[in-house]
């Protein structure tokens, strides 16, 4: 006899959320990383211009100066973006976490289900070898 998770499509539909949350886990965290290399970059060229000699024309001074302002303002914007984005993924996470929990919920019932399908299939077993030996026993008896 095959068991019958009554509650299978209900796993089924679970097992689908958890695994579209994973991947929206890692989109999030892919452009997080993404944010944050780009951030790396724009620090290391403003620490680049910063510690440069000055040029020599006022002209160089003046773009130079103009470059690196643009540098520090391009650092604030993106540091504020990979805030935002920290905070996206610290949701995704959580968004799977739950998605994990409701799963495994589904999952453990399954499981009991199945240990309880199983000890009753041995019960109903044994309860059929118990008569078989007793209607042999019986037999032997009106045999001797």
């Amino acid at each position: 006899m095959k068991y019958n998770f009554k509650l299978q499509k209900l796993l089924d539909m679970r097992i689908d959320r958890e695994d579209k949350s994973k991947i929206e886990f890692q989109k999030a965290q892919s452009e997080k990383l993404k944010v944050k290399e780009k951030l790396t970059q724009m620090e290391e060229k403003y620490n680049e211009y910063k510690n440069r000699p000055l040029p020599t024309s006022a002209i160089e001074q003046k773009i130079t100066h103009i470059y690196i302002n643009a540098l520090d303002y391009n650092i604030n914007e993106t540091s504020q973006e990979l805030s935002k984005k920290e905070k996206i993924v610290e949701g995704k996470r959580e968004e799977l976490k739950q998605r994990q929990i409701d799963r495994k919920t589904v999952e453990t019932l399954k499981d009991k289900g199945y240990r309880n399908f199983v000890k009753e299939q041995n019960r109903i077993e044994q309860k059929l070898n118990d008569e078989f030996a007793l209607y042999g026993f019986i037999r032997n008896l009106g045999t001797r």
